[in-house]
């Protein structure tokens, strides 16, 4: 089977025709397969920056359009609904992932290197992918498709955003030995470069430029390149004061990123 082909025919299918396709069940299956051992990911790596992979977001989305829902409880205490192509994922110890009891959850389709640490309660959606030796600290989100590199410290509530729709559109990506502080937020495709430090607190998305103190510069999103913070930058939560007259006469300031 070419994965490939498969989604993308699948895919341009009316939902009429979709269910009744002989081969939609084994490629639902493979997709979550290949998902969950690293084979395929929503973008990758490539020299100088990274590529979306459109078709592997294609293929998460045939798989809503082809769930429904399922009793998915563990006990009469403990009771959860979902789509049949969604189950929380399969860990064993042969993983190397280490999981501290207390109320995470990891859908299946999630790919976890070896190494990587979940503390209570956390939570990791279908097409999330994340480097050896990663901390996902307690009360923290990574969302769907989101790529996070080797040796990161996501913080207690912290959000790394999902981006699954438009497919076209940029994930989250965070690269290697980043440090996500406490409470911060990143989201709508923001670009994380290695080493760099976000502070407690700060929130990063396509609309908020980063004010850039140490090289006098702005960073901003673009059509053609996302917001991204540099190598080994250290950001923190500043403030911009308002300066229309009535912002003034209230000292209103609103919050921006800084680089320090």
């Amino acid at each position: 089977m070419n994965l490939r082909e498969e989604i993308e025919r699948l895919y341009a299918l009316d939902p009429t025709e979709l269910k009744y396709d002989p081969m939609v069940t084994d490629v639902c299956a493979e997709i979550v397969r290949a998902l969950n051992h690293g084979e395929i990911r929503a973008a990758e790596p490539l020299e100088g920056g990274w590529r979306v992979n459109m078709w592997v977001k294609h293929g998460i989305l045939l798989l809503f359009r082809m769930g429904s829902m399922a009793d998915m409880s563990t006990d009469d205490n403990f009771r959860f609904f979902d789509k049949h192509t969604l189950p929380t994922k399969r860990i064993s110890l042969d993983d190397n992932v280490r999981i501290v009891p207390g109320g995470s959850s990891i859908r299946s389709g999630a790919y976890l290197s070896p190494g990587v640490i979940c503390m209570p309660p956390m939570y990791i959606n279908i097409g999330a992918w994340i480097g050896p030796g990663t901390m996902i600290d307690s009360h923290a989100l990574v969302g769907t498709c989101a790529q996070i590199g080797a040796r990161v410290h996501v913080s207690a509530a912290a959000q790394i955003g999902g981006v699954l729709e438009p497919a076209g559109a940029r994930p989250v990506i965070i690269e290697d030995d980043v440090m996500v502080g406490g409470n911060c937020g990143v989201y709508e495709g923001v670009r994380v470069r290695q080493r760099a430090v976000l502070g407690s607190g700060v929130i990063l998305n396509a609309s908020t430029p980063v004010y850039d103190l140490v090289n006098n510069t702005i960073h901003r999103n673009t059509d053609d390149q996302p917001l991204e913070i540099p190598e080994g930058a250290v950001v923190v939560a500043g403030s911009r004061a308002v300066q229309n007259d009535w912002g003034r006469s209230h000292g209103l300031a609103v919050s921006t990123p800084l680089i320090v």
